[in-house]
Order: structure tokens, then sequence, then C-alpha cells
């Protein structure tokens, strides 16, 4: 828990949300835009006024001081705790103290603050005296899981009935409709407590008249779609790991939960991905003893990097745990036992071949992957048509580069780095085909970052 009086990094607020599509959404309100009389007191008490759609501004407010963690209260309709609104305020706490400066909570937020603060004193009482507390009362928790379990699963209902209607109409009827209409089924899975369902949702709104073949990638999605429904509601038959891998899918939050790996860790690659209000880091590891390739996911919120920073070629010392679900590569890090330094050691490459069946594998643990990491040896980058792709030097198969990877200025860095002759490249191999991120010479020579 961070001390009273020490604000936190955008970082440790985003690592509050229960979603992905709760960062985003906390993220666009972490600027002084939609606040008013916003405050924060010496005693860990953060308040404000947020704008929304209605007449009277949400009431926010958070007790970053209570020792279990922090607490939320906001007056709007959100189940989510913490809700956009108190994602925002942090982030703007966390950032700009003018904008959220030392002053006296009023009466709404006070009387909140003190009501369960008065309450958590007399829990703490009463465990004192050994009677039982309600915050830690293992039933509670499980019937509060059921609760939600059981309005995701009627969202997952309403969510398949609503995929069957629109191909009985014929997916003509998702171009004539508009956006509309999954903006509205993406706000009844979020009713549902399905965040990740209506993340869905709203990029298949995304597709219709988006060019040839629209119609068919609707249809792909639609039925990876439905394929995550079915596999919530028959989650209990699942193996283990597939049935963590759905409710991941589904948006339920999770923590790590595998055991430390300690090794010597190779930063590959590094890159970023934004919208207008957040940024997410994407920094691949490789270890040097277990051979495991795994992702490190940060954040930073309003336009700011996000403070995890590993430059590639470097390696560390350190202990990161995975987080649930079959064939995950995503983990947290741990405790670090040296400082980042230069490593002149690589990974293993295999063949395109090789590549597609990695991937093919993955597909089998968690059939809505978009892409593996996998590192290529011995490739050159080849033209092809208007496109490119990286050839096996040593047979005839190729991987084609995806449509991201061409437009990018790294493809020249990797077809300079080649000049013809094979080089080894680290990136991500998925359905539309390879994303270069970094690259080796053949011989002696430094890596070369190419996002």
């Amino acid at each position: 828990m961070t001390q009273q009086g020490v604000r936190w990094t955008a970082d440790q607020v985003l690592a509050l949300a229960p979603d992905a599509a709760s960062r985003k959404a906390g993220s666009k309100l972490g600027a002084a835009g939609p606040w008013s009389e916003a405050g924060s007191s010496d005693e860990g008490t953060v308040w404000g006024l947020c704008k929304g759609s209605g007449s009277k501004p949400y009431q926010t407010v958070v007790d970053i001081a209570d020792a279990a963690g922090p607490a939320y209260k906001c007056s709007c309709p959100s189940r989510k705790f913490p809700c956009k609104h108190a994602l925002g305020l942090l982030l703007l706490w966390a950032a700009d103290e003018a904008a959220v400066p030392p002053g006296q909570a009023p009466e709404w937020a006070a009387q909140w603050t003190a009501g369960r603060r008065e309450r958590a004193e007399a829990e703490k009482a009463g465990a004192g005296s050994g009677a039982p507390s309600g915050s830690a009362d293992p039933e509670a928790a499980r019937r509060r899981a059921e609760r939600r379990a059981e309005r995701v699963s009627a969202g997952a209902v309403e969510l398949e009935q609503r995929l069957v209607d629109l191909l009985r109409g014929g997916l003509a009827t998702a171009e004539q409709a508009g956006y509309g209409l999954w903006e509205e089924t993406a706000a009844r899975m979020v009713d549902a407590q399905a965040q990740g369902l209506a993340g869905w949702v709203r990029e298949l709104g995304a597709i219709p008249s988006t060019g040839p073949g629209w119609p068919v990638r609707l249809l792909e999605e639609c039925a990876l779609l439905h394929l995550l429904g079915r596999g919530w509601q028959r989650r209990d038959r699942l193996p283990a790991g597939l049935a963590a891998t759905v409710r991941s899918r589904i948006g339920l939050p999770s923590s790590p939960d595998g055991p430390p790996l300690r090794d010597r860790w190779l930063v590959l690659a590094q890159y970023d991905t934004m919208d207008p209000r957040l940024t997410t880091r994407r920094i691949w590891l490789h270890g040097a003893v277990s051979h495991r390739t795994v992702l490190l996911l940060s954040y930073g919120a309003a336009g700011r990097a996000p403070e995890l920073a590993l430059p590639v070629g470097l390696s560390l010392e350190a202990e990161v745990s995975a987080y649930p679900g079959a064939g995950q590569p995503r983990v947290a890090l741990g405790e670090q036992f040296s400082a980042p330094a230069p490593a002149a050691t690589r990974p293993p490459g295999m063949t395109t071949a090789q590549a597609a069946a990695r991937y093919g594998d993955a597909l089998r643990e968690d059939p809505w992957l978009e892409s593996v990491p996998v590192t290529l040896d011995r490739v050159v980058p080849t033209p092809d048509g208007d496109s490119w792709q990286l050839a096996d030097a040593d047979g005839d198969a190729a991987l084609p580069l995806t449509p991201a990877a061409r437009s990018r200025p790294g493809l020249w860095r990797l077809v300079a780095l080649s000049g013809g002759a094979p080089v080894r490249v680290f990136g991500e191999c998925g359905h539309q085909g390879f994303t270069p991120l970094t690259a080796w010479p053949e011989g002696p020579g430094d890596v070369v970052a190419l996002c």
C-alpha cells in the first residue's frame, strides 16, 4: 500500500482496473476537463465531481488510506469496482497535484469516509474478540462471484441470440443497421459484467463496409465470439487451463498465480500501442535457462509513457509470475536481482514452417489467440508482388508480413540489415502473417529494434 502523501504512478492506478475496458475508459477521464471541485486530504481521501451524460455530475470518492486496499464510492450506475470515474480521479490525482489540491472534503465525501472507517474499526474490534470479519468472509466472496457469473451467463445467452438473429437476417443487415446496433449490444454486455464480450462486439461493429471481403471477416469474428460464449456456458467441462483462458477473454479480472520463476531475462522487444488516452507497452523477454518467452504489459495514461522501460538487447536477473490461462505468455515482474546489462546472447531460432506450426498448436489452447512470439533463423526479407515476406534461406517456405509490418519504417531497417543475406528475426506470428520486432545479423553484430 502506498503511504499517505505519496502520489501513485499511473501504472499503480491502472493496476486496480477490473479489466482492459475499464483501463481505457478510466484513462479518458484522467484529465482535468470533466472534473470539478476535486481535492484530497492528508487522511488519505480523494474526491471530485465528474461531468456525465445527465444534468448532475457524478460524486466520486476514493479512500486510499485503508490498509486492506483502496475503497471506492461513486454515484454512477456502474457495477464495477473501481468504476471508470474512480480510476480517472486517481489518474488525475497521480498526474497533477494542482488539479487535485489539498483541502477540506465536502460533506458527502466526508460522511462516506467516516462511515466506512467506523465500520472498519468495529470489524477490527470484532475480530479481536473472536467474531468473524464480514470483509474477509469467504462465503460472502463466493456469493458475489456466483452473482457475477450468473450475470455473465445471462449476457452470453443474450449475445448468442443476437448472433443468431444476425445470421438469419443475413450479414448485409449489419451494414444497413449501422454501428448503433453493435453499441447497444455492447452496452448490454457491460451491464452483464462481461467486458471482454463488450469489447469484442464493438470490434464487430467496425467491420461492415471496410472494403472487399468484409462479410467473410465479420463471419469469422462472429464464429469466434460464438465459441467464446459457448466456452463460458460450458466452462465447468473444460480443462482448468482453457477455462481460465475463457474467463480472461470474457473480461473477468485475474492476478498472477504461478510460482515465481527466476531466470536471466533477455529483453527481446519493446513497443507501445496508443489510443488518445491510454498507452500500452508490450515487453517480450526470453529466459536464458528456462527458454520461455514471456510478456510484460505496462500502461501509461493521458499521453504519458508507461513507467516500465527495458531497453532491447539488455538482460536482467529477475523473478516473474505467470497469469492464469492455458499457454498464456503474460507475466508480472517480481523481484529484480540485477540491473539490466548488455548481453551477447540470442534466442534460438526456427524455420517459417515450424513457426506456423507453433501458432497452430497454440490455437488448441487458446482459439482466440492473435499471435505467438517466435524467433526465425536464417530468413531473408524478399518482395512478394506488392507485399513482403520472410523466406527460409535453406528451404522453399516463407511467411508473409502483416499489413501493419509492411507500413512501418522497421521493414526498411530489416531489409538494410539483411542486404540479401540471412538474418535472425524475433516477432509475432499469427493468422495475418508475421510482424518482425527485432533482428540480428547472421555474424557478429548488435541487435536492431524494428519497432
